[in-house]
C-alpha cells in the first residue's frame, strides 16, 4: 500500500487520472444522494407528524392503535429504479455516463427518458475531482478537496431542487473542516494555510455573519431573508478556509446570486418576492475560494497599491 501511495505522489498524472474515474463513481452516488435525501427528510418529518398526533390523540383519551413502521428508505434501501415502472437498475445499467448514452437516455424496460442531469452531475463530478487533483496533487489538500468538491456539489444541487441546505451534509462538511485544519494543508495559491484556530473562528463567524443579516432583515422587513441551511453552510465553509475568506465568499456569492435573480425575475417575469436559493452560489464561492481564492484577493488588493 506504500508502495502505491508513494506511486501517486511521483506520478501526478496517475492521480488525476484516478481522480476522474473516482469521481465519475461518487457522481453516480451523489445522484443518488441529491434524490433521496430530500424525501429522507420529508418522510421523517411525516413520520415526526404522526407520532405527535397520536400522542396528542392518547392525551384526549382516544384509543390510539400502534403507529405503523414506514418503509425503509435511505440511502441504500430500496434499490434505485425506474421512477415510472419501477423496474431495479442493474449494475450495468448504472455504470456513469456509459449507460445512459448506450440506453440513449431511455429506461430499458418502459423507454420512459432518463433525465440528462444524472450524467451531467457524473461529468461536472469527474471533471472537478480530476481538476482538484492536478491542482493541489496527491497528499492530505488533495484528498481533502476531493472530499470538499463532493459535498457542495450535493449540497448545490439539492438547494437547487428544494431549496434546502439538509444538516446531514452540511455537519458532516463542518466537522470534516475542523479536523482537516489539524493537518494545516497548505493549498498553495488557493485558500491560505488554516490551522484549527483560524478554522474554529471562521466556522463561528461564518454562521454568525449570516445568523446577524437574517435577524436584521427580518426586524426591518418581517420576512425571511435566507434558510438556516445557509448560517450552516457558511460556518463550514469558514472552518475549511478560514475566517478570512469569509468576506471575499459573500462578496462573490451575493453579486452572482444578485445578477442570477434579476435574469431569473425578468425571463420568467416574477417580481421582488422572488424566492432564489443562495446556498449554490455559497458553494460556487467557496470552490472558488479553496482553488484560487488566496491569489485573487492578492491580485485585488494589489490594484490598490498600483494605485496608491
Amino acid at each position: 500500500m506504500n508502495e502505491f501511495f508513494e506511486m501517486l505522489a511521483a506520478l501526478p498524472w496517475l492521480f488525476v487520472g484516478l481522480s476522474v474515474l473516482l469521481g465519475l463513481l461518487i457522481g453516480s452516488f451523489l445522484n443518488v444522494v441529491i434524490h433521496r435525501v430530500p424525501i429522507m427528510m420529508d418522510n421523517e418529518l411525516r413520520a415526526e407528524c404522526v407520532v405527535l398526533a397520536a400522542h396528542d390523540a392518547a392525551l384526549e383519551g382516544e384509543v390510539v392503535g400502534e403507529v405503523a413502521e414506514p418503509p425503509v428508505y435511505n440511502i441504500v434501501t430500496p434499490r434505485s429504479a425506474c421512477p415510472k415502472c419501477q423496474t431495479p437498475i442493474t449494475a450495468l445499467q448504472n455504470i456513469p455516463i456509459v449507460s445512459w448514452l448506450v440506453l440513449r437516455g431511455q429506461c430499458a424496460s418502459c423507454k420512459n427518458p432518463i433525465s440528462m442531469r444524472y450524467p451531467l452531475v457524473e461529468l461536472a463530478t469527474g471533471i472537478l475531482s480530476g481538476f482538484v487533483a492536478w491542482r493541489f496533487g496527491f497528499g492530505l489538500a488533495g484528498c481533502a478537496a476531493l472530499a470538499f468538491t463532493w459535498f457542495l456539489i450535493a449540497l448545490t444541487m439539492i438547494d437547487f431542487d428544494t431549496q434546502y441546505l439538509p444538516d446531514v451534509l452540511t455537519y458532516p462538511l463542518l466537522w470534516l473542516g475542523l479536523l482537516v485544519s489539524l493537518g494545516h494543508p497548505s493549498w498553495d495559491e488557493g485558500a491560505a494555510p488554516v490551522g484549527p484556530r483560524d478554522a474554529i473562528i471562521g466556522a463561528a463567524a461564518g454562521y454568525l455573519i449570516l445568523w446577524s443579516v437574517y435577524w436584521l432583515f427580518k426586524l426591518i422587513t418581517g420576512k425571511e431573508g435566507m434558510g438556516y441551511g445557509d448560517f450552516k453552510l457558511l460556518g463550514a465553509l469558514g472552518a475549511w478556509l478560514g475566517w478570512q475568506m469569509l468576506l471575499p465568499i459573500i462578496v462573490f456569492a451575493s453579486g452572482v446570486g444578485a445578477i442570477f435573480g434579476v435574469v431569473v425575475m425578468i425571463r420568467q417575469r416574477r417580481g421582488r418576492d422572488t424566492q432564489i436559493a443562495f446556498g449554490p452560489f455559497l458553494a460556487i464561492a467557496g470552490w472558488i475560494a479553496l482553488v484560487a481564492g488566496h491569489d485573487i484577493v492578492n491580485r485585488y488588493l494589489g490594484l490598490f497599491s498600483l494605485r496608491g
